[in-house]
Order: structure tokens, then sequence, then C-alpha cells
């Protein structure tokens, strides 16, 4: 007989939303990468024009490699555009490239959820790494601990759910970080003229699909969440 876990459910709907933000985010780009700004303005020079236009001169623009590598690192103040972002005057490029200014332009003024979210990174990474480690050698110990409260095997399970709720968190703060950011490159990009007036929707959709990622990213910590409570419930009853 086979063993129907049905906590899966939880994952159901997150697993739906993230891969329509896959599409959406992938069809947008695309789509938009074919299109020109009108203004001859490259996704390095628009990142330039936006810094500068701000004060943040110093901050540096590199190239990377790959396709929506596009990130902005605080470490070494530095902008980094993909390869098909940096050198393209499309409009998907000029939005990507406007939304890292974005995220400069947040750590320039402590814009206080990106501070608490670069923060909080390192634990993050731990945290993701460890959670369901924790918790499945926490149930096993329970399940093996003569301990009406299920013993150590109980405390190891409580810090994996706390794991958890870490990358929750992490995720919760990402998504206003992200938003603000494209807020950000969208108005900068309109009073600034860096693509056409009837371009402007097109960016908007770009980081609008993008943003949905994000919260497709949100759900997914949250149904895993969920998800673990329940067995977490059900291995104590048990």
């Amino acid at each position: 007989m086979f063993y129907f876990d049905w906590t899966f459910i939880f994952l159901i709907p997150a697993m739906i939303l993230v891969a329509v933000a896959q599409v959406e985010v992938t069809s947008n780009f695309n789509r938009y990468s074919q299109v020109r700004g009108g203004r001859g303005i490259t996704g390095a020079e628009a990142a330039r024009r936006m810094l500068d236009q701000n004060g943040l001169t110093d901050v540096q623009i590199r190239p990377v490699k790959g396709s929506l590598t596009d990130h902005y690192d605080p470490r070494t103040r530095t902008v980094n555009l993909s390869e098909p972002v940096y050198g393209s005057d499309s409009v998907s490029a000029v939005g990507v490239a406007c939304h890292e200014c974005g995220h400069a332009m947040q750590h320039a003024h402590n814009y206080a959820p990106l501070i608490f979210r670069n923060s909080i990174v390192p634990v993050v990474n731990l945290a993701s790494s460890f959670s369901w480690i924790l918790v499945i050698i926490g149930i096993i110990l329970m399940g093996i601990s003569e301990a009406p409260d299920g013993g150590i095997g109980s405390t190891i399970l409580n810090l994996g759910i706390i794991a958890f709720v870490i990358v929750v968190l992490f995720h919760l703060v990402t998504l206003p970080v992200e938003l603000d950011a494209s807020h950000r490159a969208v108005v900068q990009i309109s009073e600034m003229g860096l693509v056409s007036p009837e371009h402007e929707v097109g960016v908007k959709k770009v980081l609008g699909a993008a943003a949905l990622t994000y919260l497709g990213a949100l759900v997914m910590a949250i149904a895993n969440l969920l998800r673990i409570l329940a067995i977490a419930g059900m291995s104590r009853r048990n």
C-alpha cells in the first residue's frame, strides 16, 4: 500500500504560482528584449545616468555572465548587469538595470528593510541548509524516544521549525525591498526619459513580472512552513 502524504497539498498552490511567475518573467523579459527603448540608451548607460543623477558616482557598473543574473552587491557597491542587459538598449535592459540601481539607492539611503535583509543573510543561509535536516532528525528521535514530550527530538524539531520561520521572514522582507526598487526605477526612467513614453508600460510589465517571482518565493516558503507544522503536529500526537 502506498503512503499518501496529505501535507503535500500545502505546496500545490505555491508551486502553481511559482510556475506562473517563472513563465511571466521569462516571457515578458524576452518580449521586451526585442523592443528598443527609443532613446538608444543601453542598460549600462541607463544605470550610469540614474546613479549619477542620484549622487552615486562612486558606484561601479560591471558586466556579469549569464541571463537574469543582474544584482546589486552592497559589499563592493557595484551594479552587476548580465550580458543581455549591459549592452542592450531594449526596454527590458533599461528596466532591469534601473531596478538594480534602485537597490543602490536603497543602500545609500539606509533603507531599513534592505539593511535588515542583508544583515540576516548569513543566518538565512544556515537556516535554509539545515531546516529539513533538523526536522527529519527531530522526527526520528521523537519516534524512538520514550520520553512523553519527545525528549531531545522535540527540541531538534523545534529548531527546524524556527529555521523555516527565519526563511519565511527573509522572503517576507525581500518582497517590499524588491517592490520599492522597482518603484524607484519606474519613477527615474520616466523623469529622466530613459525610454520613450510609449515604452514605459513595457518597463512596468517586466518589473511587475519579476516582482511576481518574489511573491511566489514567499508563498512557497509559507507553504513549506505550514507543511512542517502539520508534520510536527502529527509526530507529537503519535
